[in-house]
């Protein structure tokens, strides 16, 4: 008898944190709910809303929470015990659709996301053809009588071509009664006919403290003290701010602006250690988190070389260190060169299963000749 397969993850669920269906509250983005309010109580509710911005600021969230309410809202016949229009997107945790919601199972929505491949031993890389076909049966055989009904497409960015032009034509035809919830993080790659189609509402990244609260919702933790330092580290994305929080990413970052801070005399013994930190076993996360970071590391050098403005503080003296490795333009460039050939180094690496502590040592080494170089001038 054959083994059970465990079952696949969600490919709309960050590891670790709860999905954003179980996500009740949404915050620092109450001017998108605001704008889906007044359409909605205007009686001209756009029939596909692109829901747009950075990952992990909270689109999905916004999603489920549209579409709670959609599917929840009483109708109104016009007649004098009309309910009052609705001032907020909030649908009790205990209502009937929330709950069928919450369990996968109300009748009247539909979720496009990543299935599994071919061998189902994994989660396709694409949103196939094949899925937005059992979408669109879906709505042609589910009821249509008068009431709301929502899908949710997380995300666009996973489209292969024939399901964007599968997509497209159920767009241009939406079945009756049906609002599209269509989530992008790069929407600028998409066809223009899909963008034209929809209604874009585009969701900012997080302020320290809508971070904060967004990230103890979720399950994770921060000090007041840190607050900045991870809203920096994250974009105000709540996903990577997770990230960053499970993986003591703060610690990391402090520790490469200590090694950075010996350069164009890179510290060998404290470049060996991070690498060996990296190459552990079960360490993969951690070492894409020191790649994301020395990345993000070049990106603030770049940006104060140009703008000569020093952002705030992801850890101790960066401050001093932005200044001193990247005091002109010329310096930017040279650091906005670097980040793109490392960029490329980490992927080629990768691809061909490279030793990731010789990997990250050899960006290291890159980084202070580069700082060499750029000191001769």
């Amino acid at each position: 008898m054959a083994e059970p397969k465990d079952p696949l993850p969600e490919p709309d669920r960050l590891e670790g944190a709860p999905h954003p269906r179980e996500t009740q509250a949404l915050f620092g983005h109450a001017a998108a709910e605001a704008e889906v309010l007044r359409a909605y109580n205007s009686g001209r509710l756009h029939h596909a809303w692109m829901l747009t911005g950075p990952k992990g600021v909270g689109k999905a969230t916004l999603a489920w929470r549209l579409a709670r309410f959609l599917l929840a809202a009483p109708p109104d016949d016009g007649g004098m015990f009309a309910p009052p229009p609705p001032r907020t997107l909030d649908i009790p945790p205990d209502h009937p659709v929330a709950r069928r919601l919450l369990q996968g199972a109300d009748p009247r929505h539909f979720l496009l996301r990543r299935g599994a491949n071919e061998k189902e031993t994994a989660l396709s890389q694409v949103i196939s053809v094949e899925e937005v076909r059992k979408m669109k049966s879906f709505f042609a055989l589910s009821a249509a009588d008068g009431g709301a009904r929502t899908a949710i497409i997380d995300s666009l960015d996973d489209l292969n071509s024939a399901a964007a032009n599968a997509l497209l034509k159920l767009l241009e035809e939406p079945p009756a009664n049906v609002t599209f919830l269509l989530i992008s993080h790069q929407p600028a790659r998409l066809l223009p006919t899909i963008r034209s189609r929809c209604r874009e509402l585009r969701l900012s990244p997080l302020a320290p403290p809508d971070l904060a609260a967004a990230l103890t919702q979720a399950g994770g933790e921060i000090a007041p003290e840190d607050r900045s330092a991870l809203a920096e580290l994250s974009g105000g994305s709540v996903g990577e701010a997770f990230r960053l929080t499970n993986l003591d990413g703060l610690k990391l970052y402090a520790a490469l602006i200590r090694l950075f801070s010996t350069l164009p005399r890179l510290d060998r013994p404290q470049a060996l250690a991070l690498a060996d930190l990296a190459a552990a076993r079960g360490a993969a996360e951690t070492f894409d988190l020191l790649v994301t970071l020395i990345d993000l590391f070049l990106a603030r050098l770049a940006r104060h070389g140009v703008t000569g403005l020093t952002p705030p503080e992801a850890a101790p003296g960066e401050a001093r260190l932005l200044a001193r490795l990247a005091p002109d333009p010329h310096a930017a460039r040279g650091w906005a060169d670097l980040a793109q050939t490392l960029a490329a180094r980490a992927r080629r690496g990768k691809a061909v299963n490279l030793d990731p502590a010789a990997l990250l040592m050899d960006m290291l080494l890159k980084l202070d000749e580069t700082a060499g170089s750029l000191a001769q001038r």
